[in-house]
């Protein structure tokens, strides 16, 4: 009997159904779904009336931020009680942000001039990092090095505070989401067009080595997996967000399951925030929403967000 229920619970975690809180454990080591979400516990809208947000972002001190890629304009923040607004006016379109060691935002804009920019917060001025490049999301080291995904060119672009851009790998199938490890040594990034989530190791230089299609994509029946936007938690697990929904990792690449996404439109991209960094937001088509979890988010840059 014992044999058959851990049989059937292994396979409620492939499936990505929830194991009941009386049941919850940590079979074989796998970090099922039900060490992350929380029983009765579903996704709440925090902020709508938007046409496409993207750029989850989140700091040490809760807030959340995202924008409107498809109209511009502003960058949009949520503070850690929930409540929505604007933070900084007169932006250009952008589709990805992330904090950098200096407290500059760094950003992939979009638009007739795609650029990396570095932004001062509060003033809201933008100084243009590198130009000419083809961004799609970035990741910001604690070196201030900033990794970014050029989708169309299946490459992770390296460019340091002084505009000096490399190539750091290749061969990708429309490279997407990507983010850091918690440590920082490794660097993930999402396969738009194919099956797989692809981890490099950062060198001691911020090069980037040792590629390999490191976690498998649960694919829709039809079309591309959709891999886009991912964040880690301070256990080192990876949740990407894909054509079947918010797909969870353990630090060991295996698939603990697939959390639903909050409505029925794409789901791009994900980021903690809130209070204790214990809610994932999610940018989904119109809306954002945020969900209470077991989990912790993860301040990368080790720093202070205090604005």
């Amino acid at each position: 009997m014992k044999k058959l229920l851990t049989c059937l619970a292994v396979a409620l975690v492939a499936s990505g159904a929830t194991i009941p809180t009386s049941s919850a454990q940590n079979l074989a080591g796998d970090m099922a779904l039900s060490l992350v979400l929380i029983d009765g516990e579903d996704w709440q809208k925090v902020a709508e009336g938007y046409q496409f947000t993207d750029a989850a972002c989140g700091d040490g001190e809760g807030n959340f931020y995202f924008t409107d890629v498809a109209k511009g304009t502003t960058i949009n923040r949520v503070t850690p009680d929930g409540k929505a607004g604007v933070f900084l006016e007169k932006m250009p379109k952008i589709s990805g942000l992330k904090f950098g060691p200096d407290g500059r935002l760094y950003a992939c804009v979009q638009g007739p001039e795609k650029s990396i920019v570095a932004i001062i917060v509060p003033s809201g001025k933008l100084n243009v990092i590198a130009k000419s490049v083809q961004p799609n999301d970035l990741a910001v080291s604690r070196k201030n090095l900033v990794y970014f995904t050029d989708t169309g060119k299946g490459q992770v672009i390296i460019v340091n505070t002084n505009g000096d851009v490399r190539v750091g790998a290749g061969g990708i199938n429309k490279p997407n989401g990507i983010t850091l490890s918690p440590d920082g040594g490794s660097l993930a990034v999402s396969e738009y067009g194919g099956t797989n989530v692809w981890l490099f190791r950062v060198d001691a230089d911020g090069g980037l080595s040792a590629g390999a299609r490191y976690m498998d994509l649960r694919m829709p029946l039809k079309g591309d997996s959709q891999g886009d936007g991912m964040t880690v938690d301070s256990m080192g697990r990876y949740y990407v967000t894909s054509a079947v929904g918010i797909q969870m990792f353990d630090a060991t690449g295996r698939l603990s399951g697939v959390i639903a996404r909050p409505q029925n439109k794409g789901t791009v991209s994900v980021a903690f925030g809130g209070p204790n960094m214990e809610y994932l937001y999610a940018c989904s088509a119109d809306k954002v929403f945020r969900r209470k979890t077991k989990a912790k988010g993860v301040w990368l840059l080790g720093t202070s967000a205090s604005r």
